[in-house]
């Protein structure tokens, strides 16, 4: 086979050999938009994974908060460390303009 009848052969199938280079690429392409979208679903997953425990955290700061602030602990709290106590009537003082 001369080199001439090897460039005839090749013009013949040149449409036949860009189409399957044309398939090839575009399954080359799938595959990779294939293992992005993978990859980045993964990440999705993760990240939700991690909202949902944030979350679950916020919600239990929020109820040690509202622990924490109740007015029974508040006046507990200014006995204790302050030596407040709850005024009588008799240390009540009305003042009239």
């Amino acid at each position: 086979m001369s080199f001439s009848s090897i460039l005839e052969l090749i013009r013949t199938h040149l449409s036949l050999l860009v189409l399957a280079l044309a398939v090839v690429i575009s399954a080359l392409a799938v595959i990779y938009t294939k293992h992005i979208g993978r990859t980045e679903f993964i990440t999705l997953q993760k990240l939700e994974q991690q909202r949902d425990h944030l979350n679950e955290e916020w919600g239990r700061l929020l109820l040690e908060e509202s622990t924490w602030a109740g007015p029974g602990r508040v006046e507990q709290q200014a006995r204790l460390r302050l030596n407040m106590l709850v005024p009588t009537v008799d240390m009540t003082v009305v003042i009239k303009p």
